[in-house]
């Protein structure tokens, strides 16, 4: 399944609630492949770009993380919290299937200590 590059970033946007999302380049029309790093991920830009991702999403980029990938790959930086803030419905999910007798809480309280302008 190919989506449109500024499409996926729109579904990026709303799908994570984000206010704003840094990118490199919308170099290609179509994409096929995606990587996926929740949290800090530039340490895998190298590996996406060998695996011949046509975008790679994480967060917590620098300015200079943005030219590894040479123009090849559309680079998404959606920020930490937005990258994460699902794990821990997830991770609520999976403890409440296995720790039957167990009382397992949801915090409603947001972490996040980024605010947008």
């Amino acid at each position: 399944l190919k989506i449109d590059s500024s499409n996926l970033l729109k579904k990026l946007k709303n799908a994570f609630k984000s206010k704003v999302i840094k990118h490199t380049v919308l170099n290609k029309k179509n994409v096929n492949k995606i990587a996926i790093c929740g949290g800090s991920g530039s340490f895998l830009i190298n590996k996406a770009l060998e695996n011949n991702a046509d975008v790679f999403i994480t967060s917590d980029l620098k300015y200079h993380d943005f030219f590894n990938g040479d123009n090849k790959m559309l680079i998404i930086d959606i920020g930490h919290y937005e990258s994460e803030q699902f794990t821990k419905e997830l991770i609520f999910e999976y403890l409440n299937k296995k720790l039957v007798n167990i009382a397992i809480h949801l915090s409603k309280i947001n972490s996040n200590p980024i605010r947008y302008y």
